[in-house]
């Protein structure tokens, strides 16, 4: 499993949101020019974590963004699921993908255990975790 730069730019565009938040919330320039990532680019970080409702305008169209809940709630699982539907460490523990060895694979059952693993832990850490640290 990898952890793809959307991903990681998502996380960043939320430690940013989560750690300089004020009532006008943080401007996209502003995440842009700190964290090094282009304004187009963070466009579509902005879009996805707006669409899994992550974040919001604070005051409509032309302000910054803060966040839609608190950090202790927002886990890491929510802010990956921002820009994969699923997380699954093989093709075949994927809804609908068919293999025609899984009636014989001995090791579908770890990969899916390892699958759990990963899931549980990037639920168990939270954005208040991240910026503690």
């Amino acid at each position: 499993m990898k952890l793809n730069s959307k991903i990681r730019y998502g996380i960043r565009t939320m430690v940013e949101i989560a750690t300089h938040h004020s009532v006008n919330g943080v401007f996209q320039k502003d995440i842009a020019e700190r964290q090094g990532i282009s304004l187009k680019y963070l466009d579509h970080i902005i879009h996805s974590l707006k669409t899994a409702m992550l974040i919001r305008n604070a005051k409509g169209k032309k302000s910054g963004y803060v966040l839609c809940c608190d950090p202790r709630n927002i886990s890491l699982y929510n802010i990956y699921l921002a820009f994969e539907p699923v997380l699954c460490v093989v093709d075949c523990l994927s809804e609908g993908y068919q293999c025609d060895r899984s009636a014989h694979c001995s090791a579908q059952g770890i990969y899916g255990e390892l699958n759990q693993l990963i899931v549980n832990f990037m639920k168990s850490i939270t954005l208040q975790n991240l910026i503690d640290k």
